[in-house]
């Protein structure tokens, strides 16, 4: 089954971070995997919940 892909918005609200940290990450390399389309960049939730979950944490 194909999922919508998320905008930066969509991967904030998974996270529960501010859109801004997302893209402060994309500029860092840092957070989950996006891809350009066009002038937007999007993600794919199965990629952004591999990255949340090599995450680790306490």
């Amino acid at each position: 089954m194909i999922r919508n892909l998320w905008g930066p918005a969509d991967v904030a609200d998974y996270l529960g971070v501010p859109v801004g940290t997302i893209y402060q990450w994309r500029t860092r390399g840092y957070g989950p995997p996006g891809r350009r389309v066009g002038k937007h960049v999007r993600y794919k939730p199965t990629d952004v919940e591999a990255w949340f979950e090599g995450q680790g944490g306490a």
